[in-house]
């Protein structure tokens, strides 16, 4: 494994703490307002840290694949780059969205560029890689 493979799977490692982070704060946030499990909805407070969490869980699912597909294909150090930034980005829209949801929109926007990024230049780098019959 190169160096570099490694820096990939360390900032994909860190993007999971993260997230850990964030489902640490929906527990804090049912347990502060008092909502009680099975219950989703009640208090605005948990109910936005709850949608951080699940959107970071949905843009993880496209994020980590696209980030090892990129970093595979295309480069490795530009996957660390934009991995790093997605993360920046999860920070800035989990802070935005916890003060209101009409402040999600930078980080949203921070966080999801990148993932097209690595998405699509995935694609088409591992596509003309399987065309060419590259391994």
């Amino acid at each position: 494994m190169t160096s570099n493979m490694a820096a990939v799977w360390f900032v994909i490692a860190l993007a999971l703490v993260e997230y850990f982070y964030f489902v640490m704060a929906v527990g804090a946030a049912r347990g502060k307002h008092k909502i009680a499990a099975p219950a989703m909805t009640g208090n605005a407070d948990f109910e936005r840290a709850y949608r951080v969490q699940m959107n970071t869980l949905e843009q993880l699912i496209m994020f980590v694949p696209s980030m090892l597909c990129f970093a595979t294909f295309v480069s490795e150090r530009w996957a660390v780059i934009l991995g790093f930034v997605f993360i920046i980005g999860r920070i800035v829209y989990a802070i935005g969205y916890r003060k209101a949801a009409d402040k999600r929109g930078w980080g949203f926007l921070i966080s999801t560029v990148p993932v097209l990024i690595l998405l699509v230049g995935g694609l088409i780098y591992a596509g003309l890689a399987a065309y060419r019959g590259a391994p």
